[in-house]
């Protein structure tokens, strides 16, 4: 009883604490607008954005090849760059939203420049003058033409305005929809707004996959990439629609400003003994918080060095809050743990599986066979299944037993979502076993193509589970000042996982093919070892799995000494009271 009642006392301080940090605007009437009558346009917004991007994303590197008359190598160089420039802006569209502009207006401005982009890409189909002449590729005795600069520079800028759009568009729009709900302080609700997000994206990654590049392989590239255009159009004024009904917050200050002061600040003290009597510098436009025992170091930062004169005096105006510390130390305390999910997307990212495909039997009957780079497919299909009978099905049969809203805590789902991932490399590595020795022995007879399914389904649940344990676990962690950063959070890691993709594949194909060997990844994965580069990639992720066990046990020690040092100090302070 005892136990349960401190469990109880913890949680309920680990909201006051996030409470503490949250901004009074944030706090205000907002009965009135907001709710769930806002949703329809946020995750309409949300998903036809991501059929946008993704129809676009799907077919670049041949559209790059074909029309462009780039190799292969540097087509595939591009698209990488593109996408790790894709997820990574959303740094920059977080930063803005919280610090200057608010998540409305980023969200707006970035439909409309995503719009423009797209725009720009399409205008690259209907004016000659935009691409290479096709002409000089008629002739088999000469090469394509290359593009020239301005070409070129057309094109990335079309391609960098498509992920300023983005990266403005997908850290914003998680947090605004979250801003619509918190009056509601139903955090259940929140956290089924998460999944549904999360699907949102899944489904609209599906109708990307199938829908739209098909109008492209079928219609050519200018019908394919008018498309987006005009759903990008739609989602930018859906989202408008939707303003007369949205919370709107307001910002007063960035959140990160001040965060380079705190790291001065604490450098320059570092000599100071921290007293349990210490005078630190509070903000006055927020409730009286204490600075945690959690990266002691930096409460330096904010000690008030002459007592005597206290918060309000001019010096202390110059030296950073409570409030401020804090937060930097919230933003300190997630990274160990962001770091363990990058390798999830480095292999969700792997192009490996549809080289399998490729040279697999994917007639679903005779007159009907599925495209290779379809059987992504089944991946987000598993998703858009899983969500929803998570959401509604297992989690409040599973909060009967643990009390946890979320069914099961972020992190712990995490940790399922890593598990998931090592039995997909492990069925990977099995397949890919039985299909090289299929293919080298008896050439005549393809395995079926429907045995990636497995691997793909298991990848689906991965990205289920470690996909919104993260969005949830930011989202809990940061101040609610910093919501959109636990978006961008989620984006730089795939946006890194993009270039580390790559990179693993390059090292693996260089180091395998030294001494006239023939590379694990090979061209021709018949002669090459793609099960040994699966039983490589198992490796590392059991390595990573330790990895993020160690993280949970040093987050597990910082939130202890938080809520120790919050407790104290509501001890203290009620003692003086009543003494008082």
């Amino acid at each position: 009883m005892e136990a349960h009642l401190n469990q109880e006392q913890s949680s309920s301080t680990d909201a006051e604490l996030q409470t503490k940090l949250l901004p009074d605007n944030h706090r205000g009437d907002h009965v009135r607008k907001g709710g769930l009558r806002t949703m329809p346009f946020i995750i309409v917004n949300v998903t036809f954005e991501g059929i946008a991007s993704y129809g676009l994303m799907m077919n670049m590197i041949f559209y790059l090849i074909q029309v462009y008359h780039m190799e292969a190598v540097t087509a595939s160089t591009v698209y990488y760059i593109w996408s790790a420039l894709f997820h990574g802006l959303s740094v920059f569209g977080g930063f803005i939203a919280d610090a200057y502009l608010g998540r409305f207006r980023v969200i707006s401005i970035g439909s409309f420049v995503g719009f423009l982009g797209m725009s720009f890409l399409w205008m690259t189909t209907m004016v000659p003058q935009l691409t290479p002449s096709a002409s000089s590729c008629q002739e088999a005795s000469t090469r394509c033409s290359p593009p020239t600069l301005t070409q070129l520079g057309f094109l990335f800028a079309s391609l960098g305005l498509i992920s300023i759009g983005t990266g403005c568009i997908r850290p914003c729009s998680l947090a605004f929809g979250a801003d619509q709900l918190k009056h509601h302080n139903n955090q259940r609700l929140i956290d089924s707004y998460f999944n549904w997000y999360f699907a949102s994206f899944a489904f609209s990654a599906i109708i990307a996959s199938t829908v739209v590049v098909y109008i492209q392989d079928h219609f050519g590239w200018q019908i394919g990439f008018v498309v987006p255009v005009f759903v990008i159009f739609c989602a930018a004024l859906v989202f408008v629609l939707g303003s007369p009904l949205y919370v709107k917050v307001k910002v007063n200050e960035s959140p990160f400003s001040g965060f380079g002061q705190v790291l001065i600040n604490a450098f320059r003290n570092r000599k100071i003994h921290l007293l349990p009597a210490k005078c630190y510098n509070h903000s006055n436009d927020m409730d009286r918080l204490e600075p945690t025992d959690n990266l002691r170091f930096l409460n330096k930062a904010c000690v008030v060095r002459d007592a005597s004169i206290g918060s309000s005096s001019p010096n202390s105006c110059s030296d950073p809050t409570v409030e401020k510390v804090e937060s930097l130390k919230s933003l300190i305390q997630i990274i160990p743990i962001w770091s363990s999910g990058i390798l999830v997307y480095t292999i969700i990212l792997q192009s490996f599986p549809i080289l399998q495909a490729e040279k697999m039997n994917r007639n679903i009957v005779s007159w009907f066979q599925i495209p290779a780079a379809s059987f992504n497919l089944f991946m987000r299909l598993t998703v858009t299944i899983w969500i929803p009978f998570y959401d509604r099905i297992l989690v409040p049969f599973l909060a009967k037993f643990t009390h946890e809203p979320h069914g099961i805590n972020p992190k712990t789902r995490m940790g399922v979502g890593l598990i998931f991932l090592i039995m997909a490399m492990v069925v990977s590595a099995i397949v890919e076993t039985v299909r090289r020795d299929l293919a080298n022995s008896n050439p005549s007879v393809d395995m079926s193509a429907m045995w990636l399914v497995p691997q793909y389904a298991l990848l689906g649940l991965t990205e289920a589970f470690s996909g919104i344990g993260q969005l949830e676990f930011y989202y809990s962690e940061l101040p609610k000042s910093m919501s959109s950063f636990a978006m961008a959070a989620f984006m730089v890691s795939s946006a890194i996982a993009s270039l580390i993709a790559s990179l693993l594949a390059n090292i693996v194909d260089s180091v395998t093919g030294q001494g006239g060997n023939v590379s694990w990844l090979s061209s021709d994965i018949n002669y090459g070892h793609g099960d040994y580069y699966y039983w490589l990639i198992c490796f590392l992720c059991l390595l990573n799995f330790f990895y993020y066990l160690i993280c949970c046990r040093v987050h597990r020690s910082f939130s202890s000494e938080s809520r120790l040092s919050h407790v104290v100090d509501e001890e203290v302070s009620g003692s003086n009271e009543d003494k008082l």
